[in-house]
């Protein structure tokens, strides 16, 4: 099991948070006369932008299990030998 579900999260808000900047940085400013001249969808695709960027670098950085990294610089242990008597 591979799939980390920041990956797809990440990819679905950042394609979403380029639409919407798009949109609202090539859209007529008169369609924001209603919002006080704030240009609402610019900035919630900036959002959108920044939320699924960071999902996307939390992806892709998998934090190591703790026990994994306490363990990893220890030297090997010898293996107990199996005596043919209890097989």
């Amino acid at each position: 099991m591979g799939l980390d579900i920041r990956l797809p999260i990440g990819v679905l808000f950042t394609l979403f948070g380029i639409v919407l900047s798009v949109f609202g940085a090539l859209s007529n400013r008169a369609l924001y006369e209603r919002s006080l001249g704030i240009n609402v969808n610019l900035m919630w695709g900036i959002v959108l932008l920044l939320f699924g960027l960071g999902m996307l670098v939390l992806g892709r950085k998998r934090a190591l299990p703790k026990d994994l990294e306490e363990t990893a610089n220890l030297p090997p242990q010898p293996r107990e030998k199996q005596n043919a008597a209890n097989n």
